[in-house]
């Protein structure tokens, strides 16, 4: 009889913010301590380990998914996008970013990749918001600090500044 190697590590292969990643992890290893400590993407939180929080939330081929609860093998060939990736350049903001620093959404900043995440999946399907939308969408996640009216105004500035792009604005 052949016993299998629980531990063997297994080549992932998939798209990482734009650019093509490979690392090896073992079969059990979390997407979330995937990112962080095999890929240096430590944008992305782990709170809770249980899917609750939010902290985690990663978009995996459109989908938003709580990377605590998403092995890293089942992410082979997918495309995934973290919070390093909302930024369209390392010296500036993306559009919810700089409405997050206008609007003081964030303070400890522990949850706000995971709601920065799921706030950008959202407004790209839903360019025209609601504040109950948003926070129907904000239910999923936990914030200590902000209680959660920053945030919600954030997402709404940046909703109407997608709406009208030829409004630039000067933060970085």
């Amino acid at each position: 009889m052949t016993r299998l190697n629980s531990n063997a590590r297994h080549a992932v292969r998939f798209t990482l913010n734009g650019k093509p990643v490979e690392a090896e992890a073992e079969p059990r290893m979390l997407l979330s301590d995937f990112l962080r400590h095999q890929l240096g993407a430590t944008g992305t939180h782990v709170g809770c380990e249980h899917g609750v929080c939010g902290a985690c939330t990663v978009i995996v081929d459109g989908m938003l998914t709580r990377s605590c609860l998403t092995l890293a093998a089942q992410v082979d060939g997918c495309e995934i996008r973290t919070v390093e990736g909302l930024a369209p350049s390392a010296d500036r903001l993306g559009v919810l970013q700089q409405a997050f620093r206008r609007n003081h959404a964030l303070q400890c900043g522990f949850c706000t990749a995971g709601i920065l995440m799921s706030l950008d999946h959202y407004l790209g399907e839903n360019p025209a918001p609601t504040e109950a939308g948003i926070r129907d969408l904000l239910s999923g996640h936990l914030c200590r600090c902000t209680g959660y009216t920053p945030i919600i105004q954030a997402a709404l500035e940046a909703a109407a500044q997608l709406a009208s792009p030829t409004k630039e604005t000067s933060d970085a």
